[in-house]
């Protein structure tokens, strides 16, 4: 006998009970793709769209996605997308520093503008580190020197320090990597809120300099962080062309082979370091 034969046959009900629970499963799968879509800066923007996203102040990352579409049409030698220009030197001063960040990355992409040159000028002194840094490395393209000190910041090692007295509880151990905003330990005081501390740069954990549980005080060294490779990377492509012989020992650091220091990494220094003092020996000449 067919066990099929002995079920009941669908009827018109029964399909209609079952059509939910699949409207249901349906949306698990659509809603997260939608909101994925909604979301990738990848989603090609029609000019229009590009200029209501970097007017949206209140949709943070409607102005990414425009930023990111801009410094992909920059990359093309689009000559439209100069329109935005004022809007992107705007945005040097937003008060949401991820915007900021962008805004100076993209900024770097075209050194035939004197607005960005002197927009990216005036955010070396920006409050946020990587706003810093992205605008020193865009100051190299238009062959300017004054970002040299931020991109030798990026070679070297930071010390994370405590924000407060407390006993501190160390939430990362030797060799985790980072993010921005990362938490990476937090301060217990008595009868008060614990404080979060969190990484301010991306990198990887190199020392834990306090105890487990110790009592710190403000200004105490919590930790060390290696620079992230992708930070090291573009700070020694920008110092190939503006770095100065008082660089070499710190860049020769990752000039030599070791198990730490990935292959691009000391490659790249050690092209960087063979610039330098070629470029030292012709200046003597």
């Amino acid at each position: 006998m067919n066990p099929a034969s002995s079920l009941p046959p669908i009827t018109p009900r029964r399909r209609w009970a079952v059509l939910p629970i699949l409207i249901v499963a349906g949306l698990f799968v659509l809603v997260p793709l939608w909101t994925w879509y909604g979301t990738w800066f990848g989603r090609r923007l029609s000019d229009k769209q590009i200029t209501q996203y970097l007017a949206d102040d209140q949709r943070p990352r409607k102005i990414q996605h425009a930023l990111s579409q801009i410094e992909q049409r920059i990359r093309m030698n689009d000559q439209a997308v100069k329109q935005w220009y004022p809007r992107i030197v705007a945005l040097a001063s937003h008060p949401i520093p991820e915007i900021r960040i962008t805004a100076a990355w993209v900024m770097g992409q075209d050194n035939t503008s004197e607005p960005f040159h002197e927009a990216l000028r005036q955010m070396l002194t920006d409050p946020e580190v990587m706003v810093r840094r992205n605008a020193a490395l865009g100051l190299v393209r238009f062959g300017d020197r004054q970002g040299h000190p931020q991109l030798m910041e990026m070679i070297r090692p930071y010390k994370i320090q405590s924000p407060a007295a407390g006993k501190v509880e160390v939430r990362l151990r030797e060799g985790d990597p980072i993010v921005v905003g990362a938490l990476v330990a937090r301060i217990n005081q008595a009868g008060q809120a614990p404080i979060d501390v969190r990484a301010s740069l991306p990198g990887k954990v190199s020392a834990i300099l306090v105890g487990k549980e110790e009592e710190v005080n403000p200004g105490t060294e919590l930790m060390s962080i290696a620079p992230a490779e992708s930070q090291l990377w573009e700070a020694l492509r920008a110092l190939y062309l503006i770095g100065q012989p008082e660089d070499l020992p710190e860049i020769e650091r990752y000039a030599q082979s070791r198990p730490e220091v990935p292959a691009r990494i000391s490659q790249q220094a050690a092209l960087t370091a063979e610039a330098i003092r070629r470029r030292h020996k012709a200046a003597g000449q």
